[in-house]
């Protein structure tokens, strides 16, 4: 089948502003990124409960539950990462025009995937969220263990050691989780997340 023969069914289907007012949200979706064991998944976890206690409906997408089941055919090259990513960029783009909002929670180590991921998203749903800790501070925390296993050398391309991870620029957002806790982290991003998403 070539492109010419798919044709969408966009006109008929309900609209994103419809789906907006029924949630009383706006669709957003807050991209945290960094390294491994910097954080991204707790702060993410807190930040969906925290919102649906206030009536908020929010999706979580997490590295490991997206490579356990969408994206489980892909590896760490870095071709398999841009489609990994570009994947979940699309993923994210459908719940926001579901009037969800999507808490996106992946390593994204190149500045060219983050800026993929805005452009499909769209830059007016799309925060760019830095979660910082130190590769050193990464490896003291190991709560999946795959820094003593990188060490060893059983981990190929793995992001910050032999696979590059290049911080940002200039992030919408920067939580350091080395200068403060996860509370004030989970916090910071509620303070930006509740008026952001409101209609």
């Amino acid at each position: 089948m070539s492109a010419d023969e798919i044709h969408p069914v966009h006109d008929r289907l309900l609209g994103r502003a419809e789906q907006e007012a029924l949630l009383g949200q706006r669709g957003r979706v807050a991209w945290l990124y960094g390294l491994s064991g910097s954080g991204k998944s707790t702060i993410a976890a807190a930040a969906q409960r925290s919102l649906y206690e206030e009536g908020r409906l929010v999706q979580v997408l997490d590295g490991d539950n997206i490579r356990a089941g969408l994206n489980r055919n892909l590896g760490f090259s870095e071709e398999d990462r841009r489609e990994n990513l570009r994947r979940i960029a699309e993923v994210a783009r459908l719940f926001v025009d579901t009037g969800t909002v999507v808490l996106a929670s992946f390593i994204s180590p190149l500045r060219e995937f983050r800026a993929r991921a805005r452009e499909i998203v769209g830059a007016e749903d799309f925060l760019e969220v830095y979660v910082r800790a130190s590769f050193a501070e990464c490896a003291r925390r190991d709560v999946k263990g795959i820094y003593g296993r990188a060490a060893a050398g059983e981990v190929a391309r793995f992001s910050g050691k032999d696979s590059a991870f290049e911080e940002p620029e200039n992030p919408d957002l920067l939580l350091d989780t080395e200068q403060e806790t996860v509370e004030e982290s989970v916090a910071r991003l509620l303070a930006v997340l509740r008026g952001w998403i409101r209609p």
